[in-house]
């Protein structure tokens, strides 16, 4: 047998020696052993592993992205790992269960010799927030300073090199913004929007003011659809939305806003369909990623309540922050607020619509 195929045994292939030698509980090195250290141990090495799976996962998709033109054909592999990377994420969010078995009184006794060892020295965590597009100038700071300080020189440059080489949303961007169906021979898609939506607008006004609602009613709620009118044409006017992009309001250029405006209104088109699922599971991801984070603090609360933590940050003060803050694909959910319903839509011309489908002319 060629050695390409050799026999190897189930122990040697995961290398299991090594692997569970790796739980060095430091309260049983000190004389003092606490049963609830190797949990602890074993759930954060196993956090770490899972992340490695999802670097390996994003870095495949960020490759893909990299090509001038995305082909259609690796889009559904793209789809298929980003799912990965949401499956994992619930694996993540399920675990913080198994943790919770552990009270209180069990982490005090092992807590001490934690110091300053923290959650926050994850340099893998960071390479997946870095490389799925969270800028520095959005993060919470820590003690005031960068998150970088406290990795290794080398660590601090390979983050800087994630975040000057294309983070997955700013790839995603620039994909969005290539979106060719945009003007299709005499077919503007945002004049046509637009108009819709002024249609859609006006007869809302109407519906209202012929209510049997009370004048006060009326008022209120034809208030507040003018609100959303004000809404409307501050995201479709470029010079609005580029002022809402340099004031931080907004991170999507106006191009790729209206692309992924496009690709939502109209996901049944057989073509957008994967578009359209790839840009929900950037949404899903970030939703995981505030779950995972906010679990984390309900868990830190529980077992350490408003004590300072370990590497010493504030505790489930700082990760509550995170989980609202650390955000990434805010932007794609905002799109949400600019749709209308599928009875409004633009009807699209029949060469677009036939370009957009699957369609099969056969010997014609």
């Amino acid at each position: 047998m060629s050695e390409k195929y050799s026999t190897i045994h189930y122990h040697n292939y995961l290398e299991l020696d090594a692997l569970l030698s790796l739980q060095k509980e430091r309260s049983k090195a000190l004389g003092e052993a606490a049963h609830d250290e190797t949990l602890f141990i074993i759930m954060h090495q196993v956090c770490e592993l899972w992340f490695k799976q999802i670097l390996t996962e994003l870095d495949s998709v960020i490759l893909l992205f990299r090509e001038e033109r995305v082909r259609e054909d690796n889009m559904h592999t793209v789809l298929l790992r980003l799912r990965r990377v949401n499956s994992i994420i619930d694996l993540l969010i399920e675990q913080v269960k198994v943790m919770e078995t552990m009270t209180p009184l069990d982490f005090l006794d092992f807590r001490d010799y934690l110091f300053p060892a923290s959650g926050f020295q994850s340099w893998q965590f960071r390479m997946i927030e870095t490389t799925l597009g969270l800028r520095e100038e959005d993060r919470l700071t820590y003690h005031g300073k960068s998150y970088k300080i406290v990795f290794s020189e080398e660590q601090k440059a390979r983050l800087t090199d994630i975040e000057r080489g294309g983070s997955l949303f700013d790839l995603v961007a620039r994909w969005l913004e290539r979106t060719p169906f945009l003007r299709f021979r005499g077919f503007d898609f945002l004049s046509a929007y637009k108009e819709a939506v002024e249609r859609m607008i006006a007869r809302d006004q109407q519906h209202i003011r012929d209510s049997e609602l009370s004048p006060k009613m009326k008022e209120m709620r034809l208030r507040v659809l003018g609100d959303t009118t004000t809404y409307f044409r501050h995201v479709l006017d470029r010079e609005e939305h580029e002022r809402m992009v340099a004031a931080g309001e907004a991170r999507l250029s106006y191009d790729a806003t209206i692309a992924a405006l496009l690709i939502n209104l109209y996901r049944d088109q057989p073509i957008l369909n994967i578009p359209f699922q790839l840009l929900t599971e950037l949404m899903v991801i970030d939703e995981g990623l505030t779950t995972w984070r906010y679990r984390h603090a309900q868990m830190v609360m529980r077992m350490i309540g408003n004590k300072i933590g370990t590497g010493g940050s504030s505790g489930h003060d700082y990760l509550a922050r995170t989980a609202e803050q650390h955000k990434i694909f805010r932007d794609l959910h905002n799109i949400s607020s600019l749709l209308i319903p599928r009875s409004a839509l633009p009807d699209l011309p029949e060469e677009l619509a036939r370009g957009l489908g699957f369609h099969f002319r056969g010997d014609e």
